[in-house]
């Protein structure tokens, strides 16, 4: 049987009750796959991530070793918020790594779009590597895979898997999502009791930030865009569309305009909002945003945010762009 293929008569999972069942059948599972033994995970914040440490939590206590690698890509607060729902909250056996300055030191003066993701991931896999060798007697490592990604992979997720890892360190995979859809793992989640903006957290590309920071990266501009796209959100939360825009964010381009601020005129850097819906993610058509909302945005931005003077909407559909700009 190929327990990569998920069973025809496997129900979809809708409700509690179902999230229940669920989650009780692999916490057994769980409990006599990894016996005594330890489990690493590399914990994003992510949904599946989260998911798939709360399940283990569950099923194994400490004996699941997380590890948080904050690359300084992340959205604002994203990192404060794994420490406190798992280091805190439900008191995992959390290791957190910041590890901003080395990546964004890597990353000064990178403008391509494809090497900028290259040092991302292979830095991600090296803090990894790092931190998984000062453990000892870890026997298994816990992935967030879910059934899209076997589909689009084809029964192999590489994209996802901490690859690289040192040939000495042998685990065996933990992926109790496999056989799941997102809008399953989104309930199973809700039933754990992780937070809502957890569970409902947007995607998010793995290189973070890095890919809405366009061109090469500096500190100050990943500062006013981190700020500017936290805006975004809690407006977007306010106001009710968080709920049915599948991905919303900002994008800041490494070019300045001309403005005028307290009377004098300064150069700033534009902040371009990007809302969009979709299905697949193959195509994807734009939100329609009221403008009063566009106006208080706007207004939000570039009175709150320091070095940033216009706000554009992009209004192109993917085909003819793109989701994210690089």
């Amino acid at each position: 049987m190929d327990t990569n293929k998920r069973p025809d008569s496997m129900e979809r999972i809708t409700t509690v009750q179902l999230a229940q069942d669920f989650i009780q059948e692999q916490v057994a599972a769980l409990q006599a796959q990894i016996g005594d033994k330890k489990v690493l995970l590399a914990l994003s914040g992510g949904v599946d991530s989260s998911v798939v440490a709360a399940l283990l939590i569950k099923a194994v206590g400490k004996q699941l070793v997380c590890v948080h690698v904050n690359h300084g890509l992340m959205r604002k607060g994203e990192s404060e918020q794994v420490i406190e729902v798992f280091g805190k909250e439900l008191d995992a056996n959390l290791i957190y790594v910041d590890a901003s300055d080395r990546f964004l030191d890597l990353l000064s003066g990178v403008s391509d779009p494809e090497q900028k993701r290259k040092i991302i991931g292979n830095e991600f896999i090296q803090v990894f590597n790092e931190e998984a060798g000062k453990l000892c007697g870890i026997s298994f490592l816990a992935q967030g895979t879910i059934y899209p990604d076997i589909i689009e992979s084809n029964g192999v997720k590489a994209h996802h898997n901490v690859g690289g890892l040192p040939e000495d360190m042998q685990f065996e995979l933990v992926e109790p999502l496999k056989l799941l859809y997102k809008d399953e793992v989104r309930l199973v989640g809700d039933v754990l009791g992780l937070p809502h903006n957890m569970v409902y957290r947007q995607p998010f590309p793995g290189p973070g930030l890095g890919v809405r920071c366009l061109g090469a990266i500096t500190r100050d501009r990943l500062n006013a865009l981190r700020e500017a796209d936290a805006i975004l959100r809690e407006e977007f939360d306010n106001s009710g569309l968080s709920a049915h825009v599948w991905q919303y964010f900002v994008a800041v381009p490494d070019f300045r305009s001309v403005g005028v601020k307290d009377g004098k005129r300064y150069e700033g850097w534009p902040a371009i909002i990007r809302a969009v819906n979709t299905v697949d993610a193959m195509t994807a058509t734009v939100e329609e945003i009221p403008y009063s909302l566009l106006h208080k945005i706007t207004d939000r931005i570039t009175a709150e945010v320091d070095g940033i003077n216009r706000v554009l909407y992009d209004l192109t559909p993917k085909p003819i762009g793109t989701i994210e700009w690089e």
